[in-house]
């Protein structure tokens, strides 16, 4: 708990055996009160194994979905487990538990916060068609979300209780699909997507992916992405998930137009 709210922290984690320890004990001492959800994405080391021995929460899933099949059970267990807030957390050391208190202060005024590492804190750099990408995609989904963003691919992410029900019952799993699609159609539902300046560390495992062509194959694909979710139809009963930061005017009148 964290002032009276019940906090999960998912972390997405396929293969991270070697890394999830430091991560959990730095979760633990930093953030006392929060739960963790380490879901196993069908990793072939011991994953669930030594989540479960640092006294993480642990769900599997059966094979390797991406971070979008895995974050989507991790928003069901949140959300059947009756959690006020969510938050996503890379399993690779990238993302600093000690910024959680600020993700969560932001909830006040928004639904969804994502933790930008291009805002003004850290020196997180990236060059050529990943850096056109995300520079592209943070103009278009700044129009479509009403604020500014910076980065709108960072999985280091909080949402509050309708947003977790919202995610819950439909989040995108294609490749993309938990970063761009997935802030599209909570913008386009009515919820308030805001963003707090973060800095993010050096990864403590795996390896990342910085070959030019393969910078030139997610700028293509990115694209694609964002040109999908902006066409895509959403169901109509999830916009009768109401975000708390709609007024009770607003709620009656979205009810009565589905």
């Amino acid at each position: 708990m964290i002032d009276g709210k019940k906090v999960l922290i998912i972390l997405p984690a396929w293969n991270e055996s070697e890394g999830l320890p430091k991560i959990l004990r730095e979760i633990q001492q930093k953030l006392p009160g929060v739960d963790t959800l380490v879901v196993d994405d069908g990793s072939v080391d011991n994953t669930a194994a030594v989540a479960a021995a640092h006294g993480s929460k642990v769900a599997q899933l059966p094979y390797n979905l991406g971070v979008g099949g895995a974050m989507r059970l991790g928003y069901r267990y949140a959300h059947l487990h009756d959690y006020d807030i969510a938050l996503q957390c890379d399993a690779d050391g990238q993302h600093d538990p000690a910024y959680v208190p600020t993700l969560l202060a932001k909830l006040d005024e928004a639904d969804l916060v994502i933790g930008a590492r291009f805002a003004g804190e850290g020196s997180y750099k990236v060059r050529g068609p990943r850096a056109w990408a995300m520079k592209l995609l943070s103009v278009v989904l700044s129009r479509v979300a009403r604020t500014k963003l910076t980065d709108t691919t960072s999985g280091f992410k909080a949402c509050n209780k309708p947003m977790i029900e919202f995610f819950s019952q439909w989040y995108p799993v294609e490749y993309l699909g938990d970063t761009i699609e997935s802030m599209v159609g909570a913008a386009r539902c009515g919820f308030v997507i805001r963003q707090v300046p973060v800095a993010m560390r050096e990864r403590t495992t795996g390896t990342p992916s910085a070959s030019p062509i393969k910078a030139t194959v997610y700028l293509a694909r990115a694209g694609l992405v964002l040109l999908l979710a902006m066409i895509r139809r959403m169901p109509p009963h999830l916009k009768l998930i109401q975000p708390a930061t709609r007024t009770a005017a607003q709620r009656r009148e979205l009810v009565g137009r589905v």
